[in-house]
C-alpha cells in the first residue's frame, strides 16, 4: 500500500482509515458499516484514482452516482466517509485540502414522511395484551424509552429496587456482544414507577438464568438477538392489538416503543432538558429534532392568539 503522496490513491488512503478505526477499538458493527461504504460504494467508483488528484467535480459525480443507485441515506453516509478519509490523509501529510467538504448534500426534509408514533391507546394495548413472559420486556420498552441494544444488555445489578432506579451503564450490540453505551450521555439513570418495578420483581423469579445475568435474556440465559424479539415478540403483538396498516401488515419497528416512552415524556409535561437526559441524546437539539412537534399544544396556542388579539384590540 503507497503511503507516498505522488502515487496514493483513495483506496490506500480508505485503508490507512480503517486502520486508524481498528486502532481507535470502534464498535464491531460501527467498523462493519464502514468496511461496507468502502468496499461496496467507494472503491468501485473512485479507488484507482490518485487522491492528490481528488477534485470537488469528482465527489459531486460520486454523490450523484450514490443518489441515482442506492439510497439517500446511504448517499450521505458514504459522503460522510469519504470526508473522514481525506481528514485522516490530511492528517499524515499526504494531501493538503479535503475536497469532500467542499460538496454539500442538501437536506430534504420537505420529502420526510411525518413521524408517526404509537397513540397512548395503542401503548395501553400492548401492555395489557403482551404475553406474561413478555410484559416485563414491553413495559421497560414503553415505559422507560431504553434502546433496545440496552435493553437487551440490561443486567439485574443495574436495577436498584429499593429507590426504583435502572442504571444504564452496557449495551448488547448486533452480535450479541456486551459493551458500554455508544456515548457518555447514554449512561444515566432512569427512575421507575411502581407498576413496572412490581412487574421486573416478579420477572426476576422467573427469568431464565445466566452467567451474564441479563434480565430479558433468551431461553438459554444468553443475549437475545434484535431481529428475535421484533419476529417473535413484537410483531405478533402489534398483529394481535390491530396496530397494523392497510394491508395488515405491522405499523411499527422496536424503535417506536422508545418514541412511545418520549411521548408521554412530553405529555406529563417534563421539560425538554429532563427527557434529553432520560432518553440518552447527545444534545437537546437531537431531542427537539425528534420530538419537537410533541411540545406543541395547538388548543393552546389558539387561546395564546385569542388573548393576544383581545389585548391589542380592545377598545
Amino acid at each position: 500500500m503507497s503511503t507516498d503522496p505522488a502515487t496514493v490513491t483513495i483506496s490506500d488512503a480508505a485503508k490507512l482509515w480503517i486502520a486508524r478505526c481498528e486502532l481507535e477499538q470502534l464498535e464491531r458493527a460501527t467498523l462493519h458499516s464502514y468496511r461496507g461504504h468502502v468496499n461496496n460504494h467507494i472503491e468501485p467508483q473512485i479507488g484507482d484514482l490518485l487522491l492528490k488528484e481528488l477534485s470537488a467535480v469528482h465527489v459531486r459525480d460520486f454523490l450523484d452516482h450514490m443518489l441515482r443507485e442506492s439510497t439517500r441515506a446511504m448517499a450521505k453516509k458514504c459522503l460522510t466517509t469519504l470526508r473522514s478519509i481525506i481528514s485522516t490523509a490530511q492528517e499524515r501529510g499526504l494531501v493538503q485540502h479535503n475536497v469532500a467538504r467542499d460538496v454539500k448534500l442538501r437536506r430534504a426534509e420537505r420529502h420526510d414522511p411525518d413521524r408517526v408514533f404509537p397513540t397512548k391507546d395503542e401503548i395501553k394495548a400492548l401492555i395489557s395484551k403482551a404475553p406474561e413472559r413478555h410484559k416485563p420486556l414491553i413495559m421497560t420498552a414503553l415505559l422507560t424509552g431504553m434502546r433496545m441494544s440496552e435493553l437487551r444488555g440490561l443486567t439485574w445489578d443495574a436495577i436498584d429496587f429499593q429507590r426504583n432506579i435502572i442504571t444504564v451503564r452496557k449495551r448488547a450490540d448486533r452480535y450479541c456482544d456486551m459493551g458500554n453505551t455508544k456515548s457518555r450521555s447514554g449512561r444515566r439513570d432512569i427512575p421507575m414507577g411502581p407498576q413496572l418495578s412490581k412487574v421486573l420483581k416478579a420477572w426476576k423469579i422467573a427469568c431464565p438464568k445466566g452467567d451474564l445475568e441479563l434480565v430479558f435474556p433468551n431461553g438459554a440465559g444468553n443475549v437475545e438477538t434484535h431481529s428475535n424479539i421484533y419476529n417473535r415478540i413484537f410483531k405478533p403483538l402489534m398483529v394481535k392489538c390491530k396496530i397494523v396498516d392497510g394491508e395488515g401488515a405491522p405499523r411499527f419497528s422496536l424503535h417506536a416503543m422508545r418514541h412511545a416512552a418520549a411521548s408521554l415524556f412530553i405529555e406529563q409535561g417534563w421539560p425538554p432538558k429532563k427527557i434529553q437526559t432520560m432518553l440518552g441524546h447527545s444534545s437537546i437539539t437531537m431531542t427537539y429534532d425528534v420530538y419537537g412537534h410533541l411540545f406543541h399544544d395547538p388548543a393552546k396556542d389558539v387561546d395564546l392568539m385569542s388573548e393576544m388579539e383581545r389585548d391589542l384590540l380592545a377598545a
